[in-house]
């Protein structure tokens, strides 16, 4: 079993979250470039493929840091205290952002009661806590024929679910039960949100989540298949051998994510089956190449920008999402008019009075991206790495 640490998964990680960071933090929402934007619905873009590749990533690593800890003798409970831990933390930090977003939106009271009674549940880090706990769970107690298994059990159980059963919908004032509803908001995974976690979705919908419930099956199972590239990457086998599988695998899974999507499209707010099978088609060919490049080649030249973000993947976005509700929650007065944010300033004076308006919000995340580069450098370069 290979032991030595992937520095093409660091790189991956680190371009993953740069890239979350980029996406989520343009100077306005109401001029952005498509590829920079989910899609409205059904469709993948580019925005699209961050949240799957950083599960996936999650996946990987398992079998690396678990698999060694196994062959070293390390008690089983002590991997299951860890995982817990680590899954609590996780989860807390999701509620905790979004409570920020509640409490600062409440300026100049807060009230303790309505920021638990709106306060989003799922979120990305919390989706994130729910996909490691499960796949780390399953990798501890199953072997890999099972693992498998129940990866295709997931992403072929969620398509029956989600095309299968019926849920209500009012025609006019006349309930009835349709099957097979794949809409917005008109879905078998938005009716289950809508029970359990009604008044406490995503304030933009409110009658659905896009990291709900139902939609996490998948989720695990995009997880479970970076599981699967770990395993296979600590194999014994040469490179070129490990790469052929890799490659093989990866267009494959988008293969066959592409044609299932005739039938089940591709969709992130529903994290369909066909979605779930292109996107880590996608993520495993892109692993595999930088595999070659970093781990075999020993491509090193300009990759410290990715190793920064990725040793410290969760602090960052952590902080830099504490950071950018800040820019919006401190208000500036105007001589005229209400006051203003601290964003809206920096992005009307600095970026939106000289550039066209969807350079102006790309060229603000990027500066977004490089400020948090630099911060994080100073942790990286300090040997400081917050492992959650």
């Amino acid at each position: 079993m290979q032991r030595k640490r992937l520095l093409s998964l660091d790189v991956f990680r680190g371009l993953t979250i740069a890239g979350m960071l980029l996406v989520n933090n343009p100077g306005t929402w109401a001029a952005i470039y498509p590829p920079f934007e989910h899609a409205e619905w059904n469709g993948c873009t580019l925005t699209d493929l961050i949240f799957p590749f950083f599960l996936f990533i999650v996946g990987v690593a398992i079998p690396f840091s678990f698999g060694n800890r196994l062959e070293d003798g390390q008690d089983k409970r002590k991997l299951y205290l860890q995982i817990i831990r680590r899954t609590l933390i996780l989860f807390l930090l999701g509620l905790f952002l979004n409570s920020l977003s509640i409490m600062m939106g409440a300026h100049p009271t807060i009230n303790p009661i309505k920021v638990l009674s709106d306060l989003r549940v799922p979120g990305v880090l919390q989706r994130i806590a729910l996909c490691y706990f499960f796949a780390s769970l399953i990798f501890l107690n199953f072997k890999i024929q099972a693992q498998i298994f129940i990866s295709a059990l997931l992403v072929v159980g969620y398509w029956i679910l989600m095309t299968v059963i019926p849920i209500p919908v009012d025609h006019n004032g006349v309930m009835a039960y349709q099957s097979g509803l794949l809409e917005k908001g008109v879905n078998l995974a938005a009716f289950i949100d809508n029970i359990f976690l009604k008044g406490h979705m995503w304030s933009v919908t409110k009658t659905w989540d896009p990291e709900g419930l139902l939609s996490t099956i998948p989720a695990i199972a995009t997880t479970l298949f970076g599981v699967f590239s770990g395993y296979w990457l600590r194999r014994n086998i040469s490179a070129p051998d490990k790469l052929i599988g890799m490659f093989i695998m990866g267009n494959l899974g988008v293969a066959t994510g592409y044609i299932m999507s005739f039938w089940f499209p591709l969709n992130k707010s529903l994290w369909s089956s066909s979605y779930t099978l292109f996107t880590a088609g996608i993520a495993l060919n892109f692993l595999a190449l930088c595999y070659w490049l970093i781990d075999v080649k020993e491509w090193k030249k300009g990759l410290q920008f990715f190793l920064v973000y990725g040793s410290n993947a969760i602090t960052v976005f952590v902080l830099s999402g504490i950071f950018a509700r800040l820019l919006l929650f401190i208000k500036i007065p105007q001589s005229i008019g209400n006051p203003i944010s601290l964003k809206a300033i920096i992005f009307n004076n600095l970026f939106a009075s000289w550039l066209l308006p969807e350079d102006a919000s790309l060229l603000y995340a990027i500066l977004f991206v490089i400020l948090w580069y630099g911060i994080m450098y100073i942790f990286y370069a300090k040997k400081i790495f917050i492992k959650i």
